[in-house]
């Protein structure tokens, strides 16, 4: 399509319905350790300040903290240094558990390969007050599978998904800037807690990839699209949804991927 909109046209207004930001971290230093080895260590210094430390480096950089579900945070770092990458931690706090996930924008674009790649870590919370971790570890999950439901993320704003496989989702848009436009992306699901997942997907048509954090109990969620404009400025844009499900294809033999 000639007139497919990019992240600056369809993004405008789409925090309308995104949880308030949370300064329940300032003050705290939090290590995080990735079972894949390494670790960093965040000190948030105020509501929108971190210093951070992992191996030989370190630096200070603008964070946001919001409380998607009770007692999980959804915690996105920037990088003045590394501006094509950024990171979002998502912390249950009642477990001590995380998972990680870095995205990084390609300085090319490959032909069949979103031009923002994401990778994944789990990890263990290290708070300072000697709380082993507990319960279920984050990992990659099939419960979405077959799941159809809208995503109210403001009044001008209404989008469709079907989950379709462990691999891909389907969406269209149903309000907004991309009214009639749709497309089957790229996706990754971990399930970090009891109805509490992370859901990403990486676009093919346009440089985005997004991260989510979902309550089911609530059916809201909490996101970040990150990518480039149109003009290839790197934009990174805050949203949330409320969740509205429309039901759940259950497949009987042979499972998709």
């Amino acid at each position: 399509m000639s007139d497919w909109k990019t992240v600056d046209d369809f993004a405008k207004g789409i925090d309308g319905n995104r949880l308030p930001r949370s300064n329940a971290l300032v003050g705290l230093t939090w290590t995080v350790r990735h079972d894949d080895g390494g670790e960093v260590t965040l000190t948030f210094t105020d509501e929108s300040t971190v210093d951070w430390s992992s191996g030989d480096r370190k630096g200070t950089d603008h964070y946001e903290a919001v409380e998607g579900a009770p007692g999980i945070f959804f915690v996105e770092r920037t990088f003045r240094d590394t501006p094509r990458q950024a990171e979002v931690v998502v912390a249950v706090l009642e477990t001590h558990r995380t998972l990680t996930v870095q995205s990084t924008i390609a300085e090319t674009k490959t032909d069949g390969v979103p031009q923002v790649s994401q990778q994944f870590r789990p990890g263990v919370l290290d708070t300072g007050d000697g709380v082993a971790p507990t319960g279920e570890a984050p990992a990659p999950t099939r419960d979405l599978i077959g799941w159809r439901a809208l995503y109210r993320y403001s009044p001008n704003h209404l989008y469709e998904h079907v989950y379709l496989s462990s691999e891909r989702y389907a969406w269209q848009c149903l309000v907004g800037e991309q009214h009639g436009h749709g497309d089957v992306d790229l996706a990754t699901a971990y399930r970090v807690a009891e109805n509490r997942y992370v859901f990403t997907f990486r676009e093919f048509r346009i440089p985005v990839a997004t991260t989510w954090l979902y309550d089911l109990d609530a059916m809201r969620t909490t996101g970040v699209f990150f990518g480039l404009n149109g003009e290839g400025q790197i934009r990174n844009a805050p949203g949330g949804a409320h969740i509205i499900p429309l039901g759940r294809v259950s497949y009987p033999e042979d499972q998709p991927v």
